[in-house]
């Protein structure tokens, strides 16, 4: 089984490209930051940074969505490559290939408030007591559901 959950922030902005043909595909790098667990003896590393790389839908998830600083949960799978480089030399590669992403916080909690902010949400004008909203008499032939 080949099967990887990582958590941690972006960081840098996704790089992404566009496959060539009929049905171009988008493609998005990225590296995320993972906070280790233990320090070790003279280790001044604290973090690791991982190579990503999503295919299709979650490319331009990543595109949209993804910033530098970003703090996302991936699910993906690791794949291993190697390419020979300008100089002739043979580089190996270890990505994750993506298969699932979504959000480890909101966007308040990152620190962006250039989204909605708690303070814009409009407040319930009649609520009862209990925070639930009082629904009018007669109503219920309108609701979807009994």
């Amino acid at each position: 089984m080949n099967k990887v959950i990582l958590m941690g922030r972006l960081t840098r902005d996704p790089e992404v490209r566009y496959s060539q043909g009929e049905q171009a595909t988008a493609i998005a790098r990225y590296t995320i930051a993972v906070d280790r667990r233990f320090k070790r003896d003279g280790d001044q590393q604290t973090a690791d940074f991982i190579q990503c790389v999503a295919f299709g839908r979650l490319g331009e998830f990543a595109e949209k969505y993804l910033r530098k600083g970003t703090k996302v949960v991936v699910t993906g799978r690791i794949q291993t490559g190697s390419y020979t480089n300008k100089d002739g030399q043979k580089v190996y590669t270890t990505d994750v290939v993506v298969e699932e992403c979504e959000f480890a916080e909101s966007k308040n909690a990152s620190g962006d408030n250039s989204g909605f902010t708690p303070a814009d949400r409009p407040s319930p004008s009649s609520a009862a007591g209990d925070g639930f909203m009082n629904i009018p008499d007669g109503i219920d032939e309108e609701l979807p559901f009994n």
